[in-house]
């Protein structure tokens, strides 16, 4: 499976995962929740991948970790905000850049209705 093969599996299992439990819970529910379900429907799935900053070959271990990443190749950061923010965005970015993946997803379960909490953040991945 490509990325967007990938995403699209993603985004089928949020939104029922969303429909069945409703806005509104911790993200640590969904987040558990979530890894079972794309597990179940054959994805790898890792939850709370560290991510290091590799710099002029010296890393730093900052503390930063993925919530999910699925098949090693798209990143899922899991919300439960009323709104999301600019700097939600920019942290599933510096995970995209810092990991050298290309396609990740910010869920929001917070959202009201789940497409509106979806965002799709690609890191050099052309369209499909």
């Amino acid at each position: 499976m490509d990325e967007n093969q990938i995403g699209r599996v993603i985004i089928d299992t949020a939104v029922a995962i969303h429909k069945d439990l409703g806005p509104g819970l911790l993200e640590s529910v969904y987040e558990a929740i979530l890894a079972r379900a794309l597990s179940n429907r054959g994805l790898s799935v890792r939850r709370q991948v560290s991510i290091p900053i590799e710099y002029a070959g010296t890393v730093f271990e900052q503390g930063f970790r993925a919530d999910i990443v699925a098949n090693a190749l798209v990143i899922l950061e899991i919300k439960s905000v009323e709104t999301v923010r600019p700097v939600h965005k920019k942290q599933l970015l510096t995970y995209l850049r810092l990991t050298g993946m290309r396609l990740g997803f910010l869920l929001n379960f917070g959202a009201p209705v789940m497409k509106d909490g979806i965002t799709r953040i690609v890191n050099g991945l052309p369209e499909d």
